[in-house]
């Protein structure tokens, strides 16, 4: 009878798991951006979602909550339900630079559960042209010699993907450039274009556009390769600074202990989406590299980035305020 009994029930339980796992998800999912609209992280997160949304059968509703590069949003998710229905769209910023900047009430390597990546990419160097009269990479070096202080530049926010390629720019070139960080891709464009902040290292898919349109002008981007969506916009490295590289890249993450049922099933249905040949398209004319991943092979790139990224910030001394 007692064996009976506890057959009975791990059956139930079994049962029970089955049909939770086959009812994810039976509300609408909550997904977050660190940014302002308008920048790289949230314009990736709105060709992305609406396919998701449609291989899950439920909508995705982006919220965008600002600050601190992102860290403001991460700390939530860290601290949220494991239920699935609130993830978030992260930046290599919270994940692998901030830890190393900031005094955080989370550690991204024990805090959060790793979904899958999303994008990589690149920065581009651009300029306001009635500003700062740089047509080149050379040029700009040389203006920043020979600015009292160190040469202005914006990014998305501290401890972004575009502060930590102009800290890493200015150690490489041997300049001083000093950082503006804003809350999101927006409001630092608003500020480029009005003539506040003169350069900004902003994402290709921020930029594209303002370059593609004459408003500003592009010197350089950060990646290895030049970018399919800025095919005549060379490399830094290839302009005389060999082996400089500063990739950014977009990942998704859920609260600790989500369960592996639902992180599978996101997983899927994002890596659905990054293959769809019109996702695809889109996400690299925007400058974007598709990037499907499991869960496991996320976290471990995450890792090899934390500890990369964190050798670089402490030799360069880079602290909450630059």
């Amino acid at each position: 009878m007692i064996i009976r009994s506890i057959l009975f029930f791990c059956c139930c339980c079994f049962s029970l798991q089955g049909y939770a796992d086959d009812a994810y998800p039976s509300k609408p999912i909550r997904l977050y951006v660190g940014f302002a609209p308008g920048g790289g992280t949230d314009i990736a997160a709105r060709i992305i979602a609406p396919y998701v949304s449609k291989e899950l059968g439920q909508s995705i509703v982006i919220e965008n909550k600002p600050g601190v590069g992102g860290n403001i949003a991460t700390d939530v998710i860290s601290k949220s339900p494991p239920d699935g229905y609130l993830i978030m769209l992260s930046s290599v910023g919270p994940l692998a630079y901030s830890p190393h900047i900031y005094k955080l009430a989370y550690d991204p390597l024990k805090d959060l559960t790793p979904i899958g990546l999303g994008v990589t990419s690149g920065n581009a160097l651009i300029v306001n042209p009635q500003v700062l009269k740089a047509k080149t990479l050379a040029e700009y070096v040389a203006i920043a010699e020979k600015t009292p202080g160190g040469l202005a530049y914006g990014t998305s926010g501290s401890g972004s993907g575009g502060h930590l390629a102009g800290e890493l720019f200015a150690a490489t070139a041997k300049i001083k450039l000093i950082h503006i960080g804003y809350r999101g891709g927006g409001p630092a464009i608003n500020d480029l274009l009005g003539g506040t902040v003169p350069s900004l290292f902003a994402t290709i898919i921020t930029a594209k556009q303002l370059i593609e349109s004459g408003k500003v002008d592009a010197l350089a981007v950060t990646s290895r390769q030049r970018s399919k969506a800025l095919p005549n916009v060379p490399t830094i490295a290839e302009l005389g600074y060999p082996g400089y590289e500063a990739a950014n890249w977009y990942a998704f993450i859920a609260p600790p202990k989500t369960p592996p049922a639902i992180v599978n099933k996101l997983n899927a249905a994002i890596n659905k989406a990054l293959r769809d040949p019109q996702i695809r398209e889109k996400l690299l004319m925007q400058g974007l590299d598709p990037t499907p991943s499991t869960p496991d092979e996320m976290a471990a790139y995450m890792k090899k980035e934390y500890n990369l990224w964190g050798g670089v910030i402490a030799k360069a001394g880079i602290k909450a305020d630059n």
